[in-house]
């Protein structure tokens, strides 16, 4: 008789109970059980079942075990109860709650956190080298303070790209006196120097990829949106590819960028970027700087919100903060209200337009509104014009050959040190010219060198 292959059997999905706190003096972008309810879903994403979860009110986290020694004894009771494997909480703990918890709960249970669950799922869906570089990276510095000596809870949750974290390989013997966890993270921070200085050339290879594409003189656009927004959908719509799709958090990370016909001839370039989420850990943001490049270097920013969701604006408010987190509120955005065929009546999306940034109602599923999406970017990328006034040092003949070439020029004047140039550009090309713009005064360029 055969013997089954235990690789094709499905391993059990871990009993998980989640814990959430609403906290008196935070201001929090989602309500506690809507919160939980989007921990419940990447609880889920993660391979993880949710059979139950508890929650507190507190003015502010317990000092020792974020929540009340009460509600940790309730948690420990009904985590036996259910036979729970791991315990989930929605805020990130410090280092101090994730041990104390620890304790209390029992080592045979883990304790994540919201942070640690994010890191986790960003590791199954990373397949690039780039993507696997940066959630390795994310995991080892989220990791490091929180050792205990303890390293199966980091070798399950650690990513690939080449360092298993816990290995301690080429460290060499200990020094007197030296303890093995001394040793562990010592060889941690070599591991994170490293992958630091791989990111560095990821990220030099990619200004060299944007300054080719810059040169090319097609526009790019960048997808923003939060996850699950059906942003990658509306890529394929758009492009008529077949980037991969998931009714899942996070089902793409590595961004992909495909070519777009935009009316009249013309043409642009659209990445699609990381799914933004409320709490969106540091760490992730910190170790994704390379890839959310793309959105900060993009000349149009198509923010795809999901109209159909219970808290549509709170999601939109989410990524605006990120945007401004990134540096990235001041390139021009065009807002993709999409699902509207999850409407009971998809006319309503036009009346809640107006809160959102030049807004199209679309069904990047059924193809709704994609036309007279793609009108208005190309009037973005093409047709809107904004009034500018730039003193350009002559070095910087690439810009002045930009104004002449896209722009309408209404002033030209030429200084010793430059030239001073008004008239109107692109709405995509004003923030080139950030560092150069000047004040209304036909004579400054003249007075400046009198000086």
């Amino acid at each position: 008789m055969a013997k089954k292959n235990p690789q094709n059997t499905i391993a059990p999905r871990e009993r998980t109970f989640l814990v959430g706190v609403d906290l008196y003096k935070e201001k929090t972008l989602l309500p506690l059980e809507d919160s939980l309810a989007e921990l419940a879903l990447l609880a889920d994403t993660a391979g993880l079942n949710v059979i139950g979860e508890l929650t507190q009110k507190l003015d502010r986290p317990h000092v020792k075990t974020y929540i009340g020694p009460g509600k940790v004894e309730e948690l420990k009771a009904l985590v036996e109860e259910t036979l729970s494997q791991v315990v989930i909480f929605d805020d990130e703990l410090s280092p101090r709650h994730q041990r104390e918890l620890q304790k209390a709960i029992g080592m045979e249970v883990r304790v994540l956190d919201r942070t640690a669950l994010i890191l986790d799922i960003f590791a199954q869906h990373a397949h690039s080298k780039e993507g696997m570089l940066q959630v390795e990276l994310a995991q080892y510095e989220y990791y490091l303070p929180r050792l205990t000596g303890q390293w199966t809870h980091l070798e399950r949750q650690a990513g690939g790209g080449g360092g298993r974290a816990g290995s301690t390989g080429g460290v060499g013997l200990r020094g007197p006196g030296e303890t093995q966890l001394e040793v562990d993270k010592r060889a941690i921070r070599k591991r994170i120097s490293h992958l630091k200085q791989e990111l560095e050339k990821v990220r030099a290879h990619r200004m060299r990829y944007r300054a080719q594409r810059k040169r090319s003189r097609i526009p790019t656009v960048a997808l923003v949106g939060y996850t699950n927004a059906g942003k990658s959908t509306l890529l394929n719509r758009m492009t008529r590819s077949d980037v991969y799709v998931a009714d899942q958090l996070f089902a793409t990370l590595d961004p992909t960028t495909r070519r777009v016909e935009l009316f009249g001839g013309y043409q642009a370039l659209v990445t699609d970027t990381v799914g933004f989420i409320q709490k969106l850990p540091t760490t992730l943001v910190e170790a994704f700087h390379a890839t959310l490049e793309e959105i900060t270097e993009a000349d149009l920013l198509l923010h795809v919100v999901d109209i159909s969701h219970a808290n549509a604006m709170n999601q939109y408010n989410a990524v605006q903060e990120t945007l401004g987190k990134i540096e990235a509120k001041h390139i021009p955005v065009v807002t993709a209200l999409n699902k509207v065929d999850r409407l009971r009546d998809p006319k309503s999306a036009v009346e809640v337009a107006e809160n959102y940034s030049k807004s199209v109602a679309i069904s990047a599923v059924e193809g709704t509104g994609i036309k007279d999406l793609l009108r208005v970017i190309q009037e973005e990328l093409y047709e809107t014009y904004t009034p500018i006034r730039v003193r350009l040092p002559y070095q910087q003949g690439a810009l002045i050959s930009l104004f002449h070439e896209a722009g309408q020029i209404e002033f030209v004047e030429h200084g010793r040190g430059g030239v001073l140039m008004a008239g109107r550009v692109p709405g995509r090309l004003v923030a080139q010219f950030n560092n150069w713009q000047v004040s209304n005064n036909h004579h400054e360029l003249e007075e400046e060198e009198e000086l």
